[in-house]
This record gives structure tokens, sequence and C-alpha cells, in this order.
């Protein structure tokens, strides 16, 4: 993977003055860092470093960024701030931790006792997620092993000291799958076969399963106890995917992409169920599990946001790219999706409240606990 380690000195001028706006009202962050693993709807700039990315899987042009800082594009793949933003602002920090890619090793060493965003555009769950339509991202696997590389190395610089409870104390916040899920049901709708006899959804389940699980193990075992996971959302329902719905004639009651909504649907219950092993299973961990479809279908029924149209696109449902060419929306903050997969910054702080500080519980948007009761002091 080729990574340019220059300065971008309008992005770094951007975060900068992002800080200092939230750092004077941030409070005392509540954890010690906050970690970050994931596709686009919380990356915050990895994607930018790398070379041969495709530009569809880079916000790193406008109007991507309208509404950050500096108006200015970030390399997060919304209108402004995006959900990894605003569950750290939750948490007290100003803004997500810095993306891993554009740090230093040494710097990566200082940062990690404050957090690092490794989320990558595009990745996904199974390792090969993502090359297709991107041609290269960070992948799951490489970002958990990027995190415990740098892990042991702070470890041993510090002489075993400080890396483990500042470790042990900070927030792990994970948002994956729905690449894979889109690249699954995208195969069988255009490529091939809805019902081809090579189908077979709950093995691919499975398998996704299987490497969250592995993913989790070893984030604990490099000391992680407190993980916040959201699940895959209605994913269907994006922009781009009612368009596939209405092309192919899989529409739902949602007027989304069925097929791609009923694995979101199937696929929640079982990161629960493993969750919860896990839990039992590794000493010390604890997790609140967000649950993404709930909270989607909540905001479509009971809020005026447009929900069937991208704010940045062009085209039916405005499923085309997103660039300054398309039309754009005057009022972001009535929009659901700012662009043909990605929420606007006002949705995303939508699920960031209730992940953080939802009512918690069996039949909730968060279970078993909030993010705010997960990183609460223990008696």
């Amino acid at each position: 993977m080729a990574v340019r380690r220059g300065a971008f000195a309008l992005v770094a001028l951007c975060a900068v003055l992002a800080l200092a706006v939230e750092g004077a009202v941030a409070k005392r962050p509540l954890v010690p860092a906050m970690f970050v693993f994931g596709d686009s709807l919380v990356d915050v700039g990895n994607n930018n470093r790398l070379d041969r990315c495709n530009v569809s899987c880079k916000a790193n042009h406008r109007p991507y960024g309208v509404d950050y800082p500096c108006h200015s594009p970030s390399g997060r793949f919304s209108n402004g701030y995006n959900l990894a933003d605003q569950l750290a602002q939750q948490l007290g920090f100003a803004a997500s931790p810095p993306p891993f890619l554009y740090l230093s090793n040494a710097s990566a060493i200082r940062r990690i006792s404050t957090g690092i965003n490794f989320a990558s555009g595009g990745s996904g769950l199974l390792p090969t997620t993502g090359n297709k339509a991107c041609v290269e991202v960070v992948p799951m696997s490489e970002q958990v092993g990027n995190f415990t590389s740098l892990v042991r190395r702070w470890s041993a610089g510090s002489g075993g000291r400080t890396a483990p409870d500042v470790i042990s104390k900070s927030l792990v916040f994970i948002s994956v799958g729905s690449n894979d899920l889109f690249e699954y049901a995208d195969h069988y709708i255009t490529e091939a076969n809805i019902s081809s006899p090579s189908r077979n959804d709950t093995a691919f389940l499975q398998e996704l399963i299987a490497s969250y699980t592995s993913y989790v193990k070893d984030l604990h075992a490099a000391g992680a106890r407190k993980f916040s996971v959201l699940s895959p959302s209605l994913v269907g329902c994006c922009p781009f995917q009612r368009k596939v719905a209405k092309d192919y004639g899989d529409v739902d009651q949602l007027g989304c992409l069925g097929t791609a909504n009923n694995l979101s649907r199937q696929l929640h219950p079982m990161v629960a169920s493993m969750l919860q092993g896990l839990s039992q299973e590794l000493p010390g961990m604890s997790y609140s599990l967000g649950d993404a479809i709930g909270m989607a279908g909540w905001v479509f029924t009971n809020t005026n946001f447009t929900a069937d149209r991208a704010c940045c696109g062009a085209g039916d449902f405005g499923a085309s790219l997103c660039n300054s060419s398309v039309p754009l929306c005057p009022d972001r903050s009535g929009y659901f999706f700012w662009d043909r997969y990605h929420p606007t910054e006002a949705a995303s702080a939508i699920t960031a409240k209730a992940l953080f500080g939802g009512a918690a519980g069996p039949g909730r948007f968060v279970s078993p606990v909030n993010v705010q009761q997960l990183v609460a002091p223990r008696p």
C-alpha cells in the first residue's frame, strides 16, 4: 500500500481551526482515548493517502466539507462532521482523532494516548471488500493490525506501564459491514441472478461474523475492553440502492432495495449474539451495540427529513456521483443523505446522540447499555 507522508496544508489548517472552535466548548473527555475502525461512515481522511484509491472512494474534493470549518473537503464523506466526530464530541473530544495515515511513526506513538482513527472508506469485514469499487482501501484486518502493532511499540517504549491502563479505559468504536452487504447484493442482482443456486446468504453472513469475531478478539488481546459497535443500517435505502431497486424491480415496502435490507436485518441479531458471547468469553470486555436499522426506520417515519434523495447528486434519487458539477440542496439539515451512500451531518448527529445517551435495553436503539454508561467509571 503506497502512502504519501507530505503535509496537506489546507486540510491541516482547517483541522486546527476545527479543534480550536470545538475546544472552546469541549468538556474533559470521559475516556483517555478513542480508537475508530470501519468504513466511510467514520473515515476522516485515511483514503486521501491511498495512491491507487479511486476518486469515487475519496472525499477530498468539493462540495464535500461544504459545512466543515473552512468549508473545505477534509476526507470525510459528509457535508461537515461525520459520525466519528460526533460521537467523539459526545465523549468530550473536539472531534474524531486524526487519521492514522496522516501520522508519522513518531507522532502515531504520541497520539495513541488520546486516540487515532484507522477507518477507510470502501472497506469491509472481508479482506477483498472494496477492491473492485475502490481498487485500494485499508481492510479491517490491516486497520486492526496497525492498531495492535502500534500498541506493542508504545508498550515497549513505556516499559509496559502506561499502555495497558490507557487502552483498557479507552473506547473502541467500530462501524463496518455495509460495504460487504452492498457488494454481495450487487453481485446477485446486477451480475448473477437473485435466485441463483450458488447464493447462500447464511454462509455469507456467517463468514462476516467469523471475521468480525477475530477482529474483536485481536483488539481485546491488545488491551481494548470497551467496545461501541454500530451494525449496518438499512443499506438498501441509500439513494444509489434505491435506483438499483427501481432498475431491477427489487423494491421493498420502504421503496428501497429489498435484497440489501434483508441482509442488514439478518446480520444485526448475529452481531448482537456475537458480542454477547464474546463479552462472556473475553475477560473484562463490555460493549454497547447500536441498532442502525431501528434508528433509520424511526427517522424515516418520524421526522421531516428528505430520505429518498441525496442532497448532492443528479438523476433518479440524486444517485450520481457527488461533485461540483451536480445540484446541491440549499438546506443540508433537511436531508438524511448527503450523497448517494452517506448521511448528512444532521442525520449522523441523531445517530451519535442515540449511541451515546439513548435509552438502552432490549428493543431499544442501543443495548445492553449506551456509550455513556459503557465508559462510566466502575465502582
